[in-house]
């Protein structure tokens, strides 16, 4: 079991965590602070309900947690370390040191820093110490990228490997720069808001309208460069340029200007802000932002764009066949928030296509796969009964047992029960009959005599 020691908690020590425990990691966590212990905590329920929705297979066994009494406890046989205190140079150093003292060799050492190189990281530090900037971004347990600065050789090797087999994508950066690039980004539409609210433009919410209604739904899924690409029409980029570089030059920015961010300018951005969203705690919008993303993250998955396809390629280091056995327990998955309606219980559709999954994955396992259909042969189902038998929430880990109950010639009839994880009532059943069919003709056709066996063999088991 791979082993991650967490200094210093808040949201981003506490998501990097629940990130690492919810792929199957064990974690020792330190923070001094009394009250992180709790937070921690509340900040795992949070995590356990979000990121499994945003697959369609279980993830791992959830690793082990403990609470370590010192930094030395914590980073004790760590296969990586992640600091994650506040963002004090003087602080880092200190907590940077003890990491550095106690963990052991070899052990990649990441610091959540939003700004901090590298180098001012390992002031202090003994030569070849393995710190590394590794900078999330919030929540850490459903957002996929890491700024990785200051990593080389078999360093930025393991820490590619390890992120990545936490369903993260690290951006090594060619070298380091004060803010990385993401935080440099932000700051400079954090400063034009600024101005914007100084001389009574727009206010917090509108400023929050423009982003979210417009130009942020384009850039989760291309981007920047991609989005001015298609402004640009056929001529793509060039054009868009040609055509907008004047604009540099006229005063549409105040970036070279900072406002003072403190007296009158401060509390107007927070009345601004306790009118807009005050009404809600911060876990409710937390919660809120949570649901939003799993679905977001879901959609951008299906067309294989932006964030999504970080998923979509971990989902398949992680999925894996039927278990062996009878009945074959042919899915286990989260029941995410897109898939329930105005009743807030799961709709019928995604019932079907539960019962779908599960019937793909029993046709893998007989050999009628991707490969197989792209060779030109498949079953389709043409009769399915179901029953639903007990309501099912967003949030719940199902599973679906399969049985073959029909399995010769051009048939196979798979029983499917779904029914929540570790319980045997069940929620609701299908019965689906599907015939092989010749992907070429449209019609149905024998299988070959290997697929037919197994379809038999399957069936002869489960009686």
């Amino acid at each position: 079991m791979s082993r991650a020691g967490i200094v210093g908690g808040g949201v981003i020590g506490g998501g990097w965590a629940a990130r690492f425990l919810l792929m199957g990691w064990d974690v020792a966590f330190h923070d001094p602070d009394p009250g992180a212990w709790d937070a921690l905590h509340e900040t795992l329920a949070q995590a356990r309900r979000a990121l499994p929705m945003l697959y369609d297979t279980a993830l791992p066994a959830e690793g082990r947690l403990t609470r370590a009494a010192s930094v030395a406890e914590a980073v004790a046989g760590a296969d990586w370390v992640q600091e994650s205190v506040p963002e004090r140079l003087p602080l880092k150093h200190a907590v940077l040191a003890e990491i550095a003292a106690a963990a052991p060799e070899g052990t990649v050492v990441g610091s959540s820093t939003s700004g901090f190189t590298p180098t001012a990281l390992r002031e202090g530090l003994p030569e070849g110490a393995p710190v590394i900037v590794a900078h999330p971004f919030n929540p850490v347990y459903l957002l996929p990228l890491v700024e990785v600065v200051g990593a080389e050789g078999h360093v930025a090797d393991r820490a590619r490997a390890i992120l990545t087999g936490i369903g993260m994508r690290p951006l090594l950066l060619r070298r380091e720069i004060d803010g990385h690039i993401a935080d440099r980004l932000l700051e400079s539409v954090w400063r034009e808001a600024l101005w914007l609210i100084q001389d009574d433009i727009a206010t917090t919410e509108e400023i929050d309208e423009a982003i979210r209604l417009g130009f942020g739904l384009r850039w989760a899924q291309m981007g920047l460069f991609e989005t001015y690409r298609t402004a640009g029409g056929d001529a793509g980029m060039a054009h868009f340029i040609a055509q907008f570089a004047p604009a540099l030059h006229w005063p549409w920015s105040r970036l070279t200007d900072v406002p003072d961010l403190d007296g009158p300018l401060a509390e107007k951005i927070a009345a601004q802000s306790d009118a807009q969203s005050g009404h809600l705690s911060i876990r409710a919008l937390q919660a809120r932002r949570d649901e939003a993303l799993v679905a977001i993250l879901r959609a951008l998955r299906a067309r294989d764009a932006g964030a999504g396809s970080v998923i979509a390629a971990h989902e398949a280091t992680v999925a894996d066949l039927p278990e062996d056995g009878v009945p074959l327990i042919t899915v286990r998955r989260t029941v995410p928030i897109d898939w329930t309606d105005m009743n807030g219980h799961m709709n019928e559709g995604r019932y079907g296509q539960i019962f779908s999954d599960a019937a793909e994955r029993v046709m893998a396992l007989v050999g009628a796969d991707a490969d197989y259909v792209a060779r030109g042969l498949s079953y389709f189902t043409v009769e399915t009964t179901v029953k639903y038998l007990a309501e099912t929430h967003a949030g719940e880990a199902v599973e679906v047992a399969s049985r073959v109950t029909q399995g010769a010639g051009k048939k196979l009839r798979v029983v499917h029960e779904m029914r929540r994880q570790g319980e045997t009532e069940p929620l609701a059943t299908c019965d689906q009959l599907m015939i092989h069919v010749s992907l070429t003709t449209r019609r149905a056709c024998d299988p070959p005599e290997d697929v037919e066996a197994r379809v038999r063999a399957l069936a002869d088991a489960h009686r």
